[in-house]
């Protein structure tokens, strides 16, 4: 009777689990109906990040107990409340903290002052989610994304006006046009490269790094692309309202900055050319101190290019409506701080002036020394965050770049700095085994994300760069990565960074970064939050984060699992979707990885301040 009676009881309790797994399994399958219908325009890329990454040892609920038994019970704990971030006013849509138009109205006007750097205070910054204008779009993807940009998120016709004739941009139905035209070259940015590559060796990877300054709505860096050179350009938000802006839109790479009173946030001897396209600087005053500043990231051997005023004046004085004397008085201070350089001027043609940088450094000195010039006496040539324009000349004592390889080696080579103990702690060995460990990180990236080679991503940021190791071992002409050596770093390496052929900036993540909102694809934070654990509060890192992620972008974080942990909390309440998954070498490593996306929503006129 016993047995029977157990008997009968099993398949009852056999019967009572059949019915709940039947009933998970129906659960489910409405569930992933409901995802793929697309109900909200962030789940779609959501689940494709999710389907994508499904071999790849995701673990929605990570128990930390065995191996981590500390932080188990913060992951676990029932009265660790999550904190939901509110959207800020559709009036904060295009809000650039530190570059703020009511701010800068405050400061001097004199060596463009009020146009520099002038971030809020800690009492002063949003606590809220910046919204994006109703009707955002994902914008087109690259090649087409250089021509064409979606008029909902960037809706700003001004310079359709004020540039008409020089084919800067067109509105033409629900998206701007951009002809590749610019003040300088109307007839489009392709002939004038050429008539540069002329001059200067554009074709062979030794030109591959460009600084453009006064960069527009920079056409000039989106058509060297092609050609294997990449820039930085830099312009102003001033009352060409946008031009940034429009640039990171078409997936150039572009910050808000000017020539001002402080340093340039780049090292030393980074930039293989320089480019001034009516730029409006005014390059002879002060001694010629802007052209101090150019030559101090401009590699020997590096060219610097002048269209526009006051070039070959003779010829062009009448059609810029300014007087001849004006004119002859500029063009002379540039030629005589261009000579005190130890610039050669290879070509003036037409309405363009190119230089190139000597090669021969200690000829130079002894040049500059006979003539009385000054020299810069700091011993840390890049250390140059929020540091004052000094007038004087950077030296090139003890400089390597003779030995640069050319364009794509250079990426994979030993870069001269690291080859001449130039980086404290940073040995060859050193140098090649984080190049390794790049290529093995990145390999597991891909097999998390499998679109991020597809070129849904062209704006990327890695924001503690390091050596460069991510941005290299990602390396593709489908998209370009923004390397960000933090300012506080223990290792100052963004000048090895250049020379692998790769573009980057110094900045502090207790601040707000130089772009407007909604200017990248993809971010990837390895060991930011420890970095900054005990500088600034995690909060205000990744509400500039999020501020500068497009809808439906991605963040890869990697970091130590206690600070990951404090970071998905935050996330949680910031309209993001993340996964926790182990580190590639398995779970033993106390290193994480922490994959986010954030979801699609935009503002509207009852959203909260």
């Amino acid at each position: 009777m016993a047995n029977k009676f157990n008997s009968g009881d099993n398949r009852t309790r056999s019967s009572v689990s059949i019915f709940i797994v039947a009933g998970l399994c129906c659960f489910f399958y409405l569930l992933g109906a409901w995802q793929r219908s697309g109900f909200g325009k962030g789940d779609s890329i959501a689940l494709e990040m999710t389907k994508s990454g499904e071999n790849c040892n995701i673990l929605p609920n990570l128990n930390f107990e065995t191996h981590h038994g500390g932080e188990a019970g913060i992951i676990d704990d029932p009265d660790s409340k999550v904190t939901a971030l509110k959207p800020c006013h559709t009036r904060y849509t295009d809000y650039t903290p530190c570059q703020d138009q009511g701010r800068a109205m405050t400061f001097p006007r004199e060596n463009m002052i009020y146009r520099e750097r002038h971030c809020p205070p800690q009492a002063e910054k949003l606590h809220c989610l910046i919204p994006a204008p109703e009707g955002y779009v994902t914008p087109f993807r690259w090649p087409k994304s250089r021509d064409y940009v979606p008029y909902t998120n960037a809706p700003y016709k001004s310079l359709t006006v004020e540039k008409a004739i020089q084919n800067w941009i067109q509105y033409e139905g629900n998206v701007f046009r951009f002809p590749g035209g610019g003040t300088q070259f109307p007839q489009g940015a392709d002939k004038y490269i050429d008539q540069l590559a002329s001059v200067i060796p554009i074709a062979n990877g030794t030109v591959r790094t460009a600084l453009d300054t006064g960069c527009g709505v920079a056409s000039w860096g989106a058509y060297l692309w092609k050609r294997n050179v990449i820039a930085m350009s830099f312009a102003p938000r001033d009352s060409h309202e946008a031009q940034v802006q429009f640039a990171l839109e078409r997936g150039v790479p572009a910050v808000i900055g000017v020539l001002g009173s402080i340093k340039v946030p780049y090292p030393s001897r980074a930039f293989d050319m320089a480019h001034c396209s009516r730029c409006l600087i005014p390059w002879g005053i002060n001694d010629g101190l802007y052209m101090k500043e150019v030559d101090r990231v401009l590699r020997p051997g590096g060219y610097w290019v002048l269209s526009g005023p006051p070039i070959n004046w003779k010829i062009n004085y009448k059609a810029w409506q300014r007087p001849m004397e004006e004119l002859q008085e500029e063009q002379r201070k540039i030629e005589e701080a261009a000579k005190l350089l130890c610039w050669e001027k290879k070509s003036e043609k037409g309405e363009i002036a190119i230089w190139q940088k000597t090669l021969d450094s200690v000829a130079c000195r002894a040049k500059q020394e006979s003539s009385g010039a000054t020299f810069c006496k700091s011993d840390d040539t890049d250390d140059v965050w929020y540091k004052q324009m000094e007038q004087c000349i950077t030296p090139n004592d003890n400089d390597n770049t003779v030995d640069l390889k050319p364009f794509p080696e250079r990426l994979y080579a030993v870069p001269p700095r690291i080859a001449s103990g130039s980086v404290p702690g940073v040995s060859v060995e050193a140098f090649m085994e984080d190049s390794r460990q790049w290529k093995k990180h990145v390999n597991a990236y891909r097999k998390i994300n499998q679109i991020i080679d597809s070129g849904r991503y062209r704006n990327i940021m890695d924001m503690n760069a390091g050596l460069g190791g991510f941005a290299a071992a990602l390396h593709s002409p489908k998209f370009w990565v923004m390397n960000v050596v933090p300012t506080i770093a223990e290792k100052n390496t963004l000048g090895v960074v250049y020379e692998r052929g790769l573009i980057g900036i110094y900045h502090d993540w207790c601040e707000a970064f130089s772009t407007y909102p909604r200017t990248y694809d993809l971010i990837h934070a390895s060991g930011v939050f420890s970095l900054y654990k005990d500088k600034c509060d995690f909060e205000d890192i990744l509400l500039e984060m999020d501020r500068i992620l497009r809808p439906e972008g991605a963040v890869i974080f990697r970091d130590e699992v206690d600070v990951l942990v404090k970071v998905r909390k935050i996330i949680g309440g910031m309209k993001w979707d993340s996964k926790m998954m182990d580190h590639e070498d398995g779970p033993l490593v106390p290193v994480k990885i922490l994959v986010a996306v954030k979801q699609y929503w935009v503002g509207n006129s009852t959203s909260p301040q």
